[in-house]
């Protein structure tokens, strides 16, 4: 069965055997082929040519009528010849049918496929069994028969074996009687040829020259006439009848289509009527001729005819194409769905009457007869829908199809289309959608990776696809990623770089690629990006010598990294000058992070040239652990007055660690004047300390906090009489003294007639914080009364409170019960703040202490009470 051709076909693809089906528009009238710039629909039907056995038949014959059947097709010719074929073309052997000697009108097929029925213009009706011959039989009459049309039911019992033929009247057979003898009647007559009959259930219609009739076979009479509507000669264009469902038939007549509905009469009217009515309920002119039609659910399927079917080419009347159409009918007028213009083999001289249409209504399929040619016709399924989106560059839409639709398809998957939609971009050098689309497309597929890797290849577009090649799941050859990166080793050193950092080094083959940088490295000047690279290869190689040269070599800041990253710490023991000078702070602390690793003293030893990289250490190491720096507190001292003096009287004085003689020698060669005070004080030379302060620094404020600090008399003393002649000094120790000092000292001191600027100021804050300390202290006192009291008066309250005795307490003295019963034994009971209890009678006279406790407190050394 070959493809069929489509409406836009060039008079070469009309010849071809198979073809394409399309909805695109027949050419103009004046011979302009012109396409829509807009992108046509899609088309609802696919088309196919039936060809197989029918090829040889129709060359030597011509087709004059058809009917079909789920199980097969009934072929009529001119010859006379019926030929029954699969639906694929095919003749099914010894089932040819040398009906009649010339062409055969119509045939008809019973419901089960067993019997068909056929006419001829030569006159006769015949019956033929295609499984058996029992009820075969041959009727003859005096004139062409048109229609025929076999009872659906003709193999059922009882039905009487009728069929109905049309000529000049409508006339039924069947076989009634105690013989079962054939019996004719007269259904119709006197309204011109019956052209056509349709069949269906219990219902018979037919087409006249007037119009429709329809018989209802098991009331045995004729239930309503569809009158003719238009004044097209009914031998030129023949009615065309088809039963939707058991109930609805419909007409499609010239330019006009009907569509009428068979209807039981809800109440008798009692007279002789029939039961059933047929209504009209939906009827429309179309501007087309009707060859033939079928339903499509709620929709109709039109063969048609242009009114202006023919036109005039190369001196002679051709014939247009036939077109299929899908129309959705309304009540007075219709909307056309699609319309597919049909090549039809020798359409330029058909008219008509010489097209046929006849369907399977159940599938959906539809059979289009000319003399030379039959065409299946299809509704369009996804496969249909996925190839016109991928015909029409949708490939992303027909993905989506295919994915949504996958149980579907039958000749798509997901895949081929993706690998289609694939090579279309790489056509269209839209490598960069190309790349995006590769793994949506390939997924985990290893082969399709590799295999649209090498294409990518051939055209040079290895970088574009490198972006998205997978790594793992799935993992492709080690050749496919050694490929990618000899390609941007030798187009692109940085990107080849990014991917020898980025990729997992198990991908390829490590050692081929160090040969090819080595091997590159010898002519290439630009050497820089070419040597990380190769540093890299030789840390993932586990030559970690080799790479820690490299990136020494090239300061690389990486290299910390790699020291880190593989516990290189003794390789790089002997390279710590090389590494503070990289980056002394990355240096400093993977130094400090790893000490155990690393000794201090192989540090301080190896930056012994570097007294600044030697600071960073020691400073950072002191920072961390002041213990750690316990050996080197002379090099601290000496380090921080290089580079750090606002860290060196810190260091003074929270560390112990350094000689104080030479500290003190190294501040005084650099004139650090509070950094010697600090030191003298340590040492003991408190004098000299404070000298220094008020001749070196000349800052009293400092001298006070010195003397406050120190604590001593004579200290005081000192800065009492180096301060006495100086009048802004005199004012500074009133100010800042009295808890420290007694102010008479100072003021009992001051000459006569010496001015002292701010003495006033300076005496009111004496007083004041007189006044204050005064109040303090009053405060205290009180609040020490208040407390005193407070917690006499609690005393007394605990020393009141009752203190419980019961029945099983036993007097220490005795032994006996404190609570008796009897009056006459009882006696009166002394308990002590302790809790001791005893009987009054059992104690000495005038006991003011507990026995048990005073004992206790008796003993060597002991005071008695």
């Amino acid at each position: 069965m070959a493809t069929y051709a489509s409406a836009t076909s060039t008079k070469k693809q009309e010849d071809r055997e198979e073809a394409n089906s399309s909805s695109e528009e027949e050419e103009d009238e004046d011979g302009d082929d012109t396409e829509s710039e807009e992108e046509p629909d899609e088309p609802k039907l696919k088309y196919e040519r039936l060809t197989n056995d029918l090829n040889a038949i129709l060359s030597k014959d011509a087709a004059s009528c058809i009917a079909v059947h789920t199980k097969f097709l009934a072929l009529g010719t001119h010859w006379g010849m019926i030929f029954i074929l699969d639906h694929t073309g095919n003749n099914i052997r010894d089932k040819e049918i040398m009906a009649h000697t010339t062409t055969v009108n119509q045939i008809s097929i019973d419901e089960k496929g067993e019997y068909l029925a056929s006419c001829s213009d030569d006159g006769k009706v015949m019956i033929a069994g295609l499984y058996g011959t029992e009820l075969n039989q041959t009727v003859s009459f005096d004139r062409p028969v048109k229609s025929v049309g076999i009872d659906p039911y003709f193999t059922k019992s009882g039905r009487g074996r009728q069929f109905a033929c049309g000529e000049e009247k409508l006339v039924l057979n069947e076989k009634s009687g105690l013989f079962r003898t054939n019996k004719a009647i007269t259904i119709h007559q006197g309204e011109g040829p019956v052209r056509n009959i349709k069949w269906h259930t219990d219902f018979i219609a037919w087409a006249n020259d007037e119009g429709v009739r329809m018989y209802h076979t098991s009331s045995r009479r004729i239930i309503t006439k569809i009158a003719k509507n238009h004044k097209h000669r009914t031998d030129l264009y023949g009615c065309q009848l088809c039963w939707k469902d058991d109930v609805t038939l419909l007409v499609g007549w010239a330019d006009t289509v009907r569509v009428c509905v068979v209807k039981v009469k809800p109440v008798h009217d009692g007279l002789d009527t029939p039961r059933h009515i047929v209504e009209i309920v939906q009827t429309f002119t179309p501007d087309f001729f009707v060859c033939g039609i079928a339903p499509l659910g709620s929709n109709l399927v039109l063969l048609t005819y242009d009114k202006d079917g023919m036109k005039q080419e190369g001196g002679k009347m051709v014939c247009k194409r036939p077109h299929l159409r899908i129309i959705e009918p309304g009540l007075y007028t219709s909307e056309e769905l699609s319309n597919d213009a049909l090549t039809m083999r020798g359409f330029e001289e058909y008219r008509i009457n010489d097209y046929h249409l006849e369907c399977i209504p159940d599938e959906n399929i539809f059979f289009i007869i000319s003399p030379k040619d039959v065409v299946i016709s299809r509704l369009r399924d996804m496969d249909d829908h996925i190839t016109w989106l991928m015909d029409h560059e949708r490939y992303e839409e027909a993905m989506a199809c295919a994915s949504d639709h996958a149980h579907e398809l039958k000749s798509h998957t997901y895949e081929a289309i993706g690998r289609t939609y694939l090579d279309f971009l790489v056509h269209q050098q839209k490598f960069a959608e190309a790349v995006k689309m590769c793994v949506k497309i390939l997924g985990k597929r290893k082969d399709l990776w590799e295999e649209e890797i090498y294409k990518f290849a051939k055209i040079g577009q290895l970088r574009a696809i490198s972006m998205c090649i997978p790594l793992e799941d799935p993992r492709l050859s080690p050749a496919i990623y050694e490929m990618i990166l000899n390609d941007f080793l030798q187009r692109d050193y940085a990107q080849f770089y990014h991917l020898i950092k980025t990729w997992p080094h198990d991908l390829y083959n490590k050692e081929a690629l160090i040969n090819a940088v080595v091997n590159l490295l010898d002519r290439e000047l630009d050497q820089e990006l070419l040597l990380q690279s190769l540093g890299q290869l030789y840390a993932y190689q586990k030559a970690f010598d080799k790479a820690l040269a490299i990136y020494l070599r090239l300061k690389n800041k990486e290299v910390f990294g790699l020291i880190q990253k593989h516990s290189l710490y003794t390789a790089v023991s002997d390279k710590i000058q090389a590494l503070m000078e990289l980056d002394w702070e990355q240096a400093t602390r993977m130094l400090l992070d790893n000490i155990d690793k690393i000794p201090v003293k192989k540090v301080i030893s190896q930056l012994s040239k570097n007294h600044y990289f030697q600071y960073v250490y020691l400073d950072q190491l002191y920072t961390k652990d002041i213990s750690a720096v316990h050996d080197y507190g002379h090099q601290m001292v000496e380090l921080y007055c290089e580079f750090d003096r606002p860290k060196l009287l810190p260091f003074l004085r929270r560390s112990e660690s350094y000689p104080l003689q030479k500290a003190l020698e190294m501040c005084e060669l650099r004139g650090y004047v509070k950094e010697q005070v600090f030191l003298l004080g340590r040492m003991g030379n408190l004098t000299q300390a404070l000298k220094m302060i008020m001749e070196g620094l000349g800052d009293v404020n400092h001298a006070i906090d010195f003397c406050k600090e120190q604590n001593d008399e004579e200290l005081w003393e000192n800065l009492i009489s180096y301060s006495i002649d100086r009048p802004n000094f005199i004012t500074a120790l009133l100010q800042n003294v009295g808890a420290d000092i007694d102010p008479i000292k100072i003021i009992s001191r001051i000459e006569k007639g010496l001015v002292i600027p701010g003495l006033r100021d300076s005496l009111v804050k004496i007083l004041q914080d007189y006044n204050l300390q005064i109040s303090l202290r009053e405060g205290c006192r009180r609040i020490l009364v208040a407390d005193s009291f407070n917690l006499l008066e609690r005393n007394v309250r605990t020393q009141r409170k009752a203190i419980f005795v019961n029945e099983s307490q036993m007097c220490p003295v005795c032994g006996q019960e404190l609570i008796v019963n009897d009056l006459r034994l009882a006696s009166n009971i002394l308990v002590f703040n302790c809790r001791h209890t005893y009987h009054e009678d059992c104690l000495p006279t005038a006991v003011t202490n507990c026995t048990m406790c005073s004992s206790q407190k008796k003993g060597p050394g002991s005071k008695g009470f």
